[in-house]
């Protein structure tokens, strides 16, 4: 478990080395701000992935995990609280982008290339060898470990401007964290990673899992990385 570890620390770095991500605090106001009107379209399809991967499931404690971390995205059953995505156009507005350029925003051709090719890895897996160990790993993985690491790295950006008053991309750069190793993972968790986690260690127990496991975090890095791509200059 310790060398899977290895290997995921491997993943991670790899990704936050992303040449946009490393250099997200020499970004000019107006790059900086394509960058997050952008996401905030993969955010918006952050649920119909996570509908994907629950009907694809047959894990029944990652089952319920998933969908309490799908309720979680809007927080009442009376519309009295804002969801996830509304606070994350608050926080956007509040780093100065003009509300006239967030309703005019439209996913470029690589954002929608980057939420098929996500939507194709979670069906992939569904329908593969091993299909719940690729679909935790991917929940995991793709939803709450590297999302945490995105704004980690856009938070240099992010926090002399908004600070605590930020509502989206703080909560979610902190809850979404990997806190434990897989090798360390505990009934007793907290952040939805490691929730998830705690269900990846107790499927990690066969070479050919492993295998999955792999393959599947290379290609979700892949993935993600893929979308910062359009922001190289």
């Amino acid at each position: 478990m310790h060398e899977l570890d290895e290997f995921e620390d491997e993943q991670i770095a790899r990704f936050r080395d992303h040449p946009v991500l490393r250099r997200v605090d020499r970004l000019t106001d107006v790059e900086f701000h394509e960058v997050v009107l952008q996401r905030r379209f993969l955010s918006l399809a952050f649920t119909p992935a996570y509908d994907l991967a629950i009907d694809l499931l047959s894990d029944q404690q990652t089952l319920r995990v998933a969908r309490a971390i799908l309720r979680e995205e809007y927080p009442d059953e009376d519309g009295r609280t804002p969801s996830h995505r509304e606070e994350m156009t608050e926080d956007i507005l509040r780093l100065g982008v003009r509300r006239e350029d967030l309703v005019r925003s439209r996913p470029s051709p690589c954002t929608v290339e980057t939420i098929t090719r996500t939507l194709e890895l979670i069906a992939v897996a569904g329908a593969g060898e091993y299909p719940d160990t690729g679909l935790i790993t991917i929940l995991r993985f793709w939803g709450e470990v590297l999302v945490s690491v995105e704004y980690e790295q856009l938070w240099r950006r992010i926090g002399p401007l908004l600070g605590d008053r930020s509502t989206f991309y703080l909560p979610h750069k902190v809850h979404d964290a990997k806190i434990r190793p897989l090798a360390e993972a505990s009934p007793l968790a907290s952040t939805h990673s490691d929730q998830l986690g705690l269900r990846l260690w107790q499927r990690l127990d066969s070479p050919e899992e492993q295998k999955v496991f792999r393959r599947t975090e290379e290609a979700v890095v892949d993935v993600k990385a893929g979308f910062y791509d359009q922001f190289r200059r």
